[in-house]
């Protein structure tokens, strides 16, 4: 009876009542959009999903393209979300992606699903630009398991920040900048093959982990890091700008939505891997895992509650989040080990009351993938918290993972959060992470969206891929716990401090933007590029780019500290080494310290 009252009580807490859970328990008011696992019957995935398969008229996909892009090609700021899947067979469109626009295969392989034409992300005109063109601000946007064959010259795939392509097969050449040099700062490219070059040209940085290049890759600016890359340009680093690991440390893919033999609806849960090259599925290989019926997820729908996500979850549901932005009143709580979060069409969540938008408990494997989280008026303290603070427990063996991740505050609308990211479980895995306070956009200003920090990580034995962590009022990234490892970082310093007093740290003028915490003894990075562009006509300085205990397993490789623009600069790249970057255009490099 007394488990019964605490049940009841925590219950409540969800805003949701006891006799609710009992109806549902016993069938009686059975969860809406999700299909049996017993048909093939396409599940609700809302309005704004568009399945295909090889029967429908090419022309119609191409008009739904079009019309998409057309809507979102500028739309940057806006809430439409979609989402394009194709189920296996060939497919003869040119499919470009403006923002929030999704596409991927339903295969089990990548060559289940081949494009014939493009899949593409084009660059916009730029003024500032001496080529008059850029993709400086290609966001929020993906492609995912399926081929391209280009029946251009090559695939442009002209992106930045939070715009991944995984378990893609390029048949051809690959385009990564957006023409004539124009600028570009992207990008994250895992689990895929190209055949041909990989032109990537003006992209200032770029992470392609677990992967195989058929060609050689060509140009970089500052920071280019390949992790576990079959073909891979020889290390370099500076010049050129090429920081190259035989193998990555530990990987799990992430989950993706496919269409068994039978038609039927599931979603593929990537196995565990440690020291791995290349793609997992290149080569006739298998790639190892499990799968779970789509029965066994709730699809939510954008007007859902939070509370009836969280009865969902309790009930021991997995949660596909359909298009759309979710506004939330209280957290999304993940309490049982191994639930998946999977999002189509990059959802939004969007805490409105100052609370955080997602809390996961410390439980073993728990999976978030796919998801953007927009601050709201009302300040949270956190955005997602990953386990209890002080909770130290090895989840070596099914570590939770957070996948193409992407939080914003301000942009959308004004937004503000003490920390977007706080990881306190051990063994976590970050792979693809934009953490973001708005540079442009609406609500933009220093006391406007205001953040302290984008990531704070507490936990022990971490493992980030692709840690992108921009503007932040004070440190971007803290790393607090015991045998942390980054592979790559990129970030930019606040653009806008109004002065120096406004932006002054404990530890002397402005503040790191990667920061390891004092007390720590063990860490490793390689690849890190941190950028200064303080825009408000004031002298702004930071004294060091990074920050760290001078121990000797406290190990950073290939670091630069870049003046883009403005005022000011950075003093040094790391303590008190490398030569400042200030007043005008200059770069600091250091290849290992200590």
């Amino acid at each position: 009876m007394a488990r019964t009252r605490r049940g009841t009580s925590f219950i409540r807490r969800l805003g949701v009542t006891a006799s609710a859970v009992a109806l549902t328990a016993a069938g009686l008011a059975p969860m809406t959009g999700t299909a049996s696992a017993h048909t093939n019957r396409q599940p609700d995935f809302g309005p704004n999903v568009f399945v295909y398969d090889p029967s429908t008229p090419v022309a119609e996909i191409q008009a739904k393209f079009d019309q998409i892009f057309a809507q979102q090609e500028h739309n940057e700021m806006g809430t439409a979300r979609y989402a394009v899947l194709f189920k296996p067979g060939q497919y003869d469109v040119n499919a470009r992606l403006g923002y929030y626009t999704t596409v991927a295969g339903l295969g089990r392989s990548p060559d289940d699903v081949d494009v014939h034409g493009a899949v593409r992300v084009v660059g916009q005109p730029d003024p500032s630009s001496a080529a008059g063109i850029s993709a400086l601000t290609n966001f929020w946007r993906s492609a995912e398991n399926l081929s391209v064959t280009p029946t251009d010259w090559s695939n442009q795939w002209a992106v930045s920040q939070a715009s991944p392509m995984r378990r893609v097969h390029i048949k051809g050449i690959l385009w990564l900048e957006p023409g004539n040099g124009g600028f570009s700062s992207g990008g994250y490219i895992a689990d895929s093959k190209v055949d041909g070059i990989t032109i990537n040209g003006s992209q200032q940085q770029w992470l392609t982990r677990d992967s195989v290049l058929g060609d050689i890759w060509t140009n970089g600016v500052w920071n280019q890091v390949f992790s576990g890359v079959t073909g891979a340009p020889a290390q370099g680093f500076p010049s050129p700008p090429y920081t190259t690991l035989a193998t990555s440390p530990v990987t799990r893919e992430k989950p993706y939505l496919y269409v068994d033999d039978a038609g039927r609806y599931r979603v593929f849960l990537p196995a565990l891997r440690h020291d791995t090259s290349g793609t997992t599925w290149d080569a006739g290989q298998q790639q190892q895992g499990s799968s779970a019926s789509i029965d066994d997820f709730y699809i939510a729908k954008p007007g859902d509650s939070a509370a009836k996500i969280n009865l969902a979850l309790l009930l021991g549901k997995n949660l596909l989040l359909t298009p759309g932005v979710y506004h939330l009143d209280q957290p999304i709580h993940v309490l049982r080990k191994n639930t998946v979060i999977l999002g189509l069409g990059m959802p939004s969540l969007a805490p409105d009351t100052g609370k955080a938008a997602l809390q996961i408990a410390d439980v073993d494997g728990v999976r978030v993938a796919g998801v953007l989280v927009d601050a709201g008026k009302r300040e949270s303290d956190t955005l997602v918290q990953v386990g209890s603070p002080l909770s130290h427990r090895d989840r070596s063996a099914n570590p939770t993972s957070l996948q193409d991740v992407f939080f914003r505050i301000g942009g959308p609308w004004v937004g503000k959060a003490e920390t977007s990211l706080v990881v306190n479980s051990d063994d976590t895995i970050i792979d693809n992470i934009w953490a973001w306070r708005g540079d442009h956009g609406n609500g933009i200003g220093w006391t406007q969206n205001t953040a302290d920090t984008g990531v704070v990580i507490n936990g022990d034995d971490v493992t980030a891929y692709g840690l992108f962590v921009e503007h932040y009022q004070k440190y971007q990234t803290i790393w607090n716990g015991e045998r942390g490892r980054t592979i790559f970082y990129q970030s930019e310093l606040p653009y806008d401090p109004p002065s120096q007093a406004a932006w002054t740290s404990p530890t002397g003028k402005g503040y790191a933007s990667y920061k390891v915490g004092p007390r720590v003894k063990s860490h490793d990075a390689w690849g890190l590029g941190v950028y200064s562009y303080f825009n408000q006509g004031v002298d702004i300085r930071a004294d060091r780019g990074i920050e760290a205990p001078k121990t000797p397993k406290v190990r950073f490789n290939d670091m630069i500290t870049v003046f883009l623009d403005g005022s000011g600069g950075i003093e040094r790249t790391i303590n008190d080494a490398g030569t400042p970057v200030v007043g005008s255009y200059g770069t600091s490099t250091i290849v290992s310290y200590p």
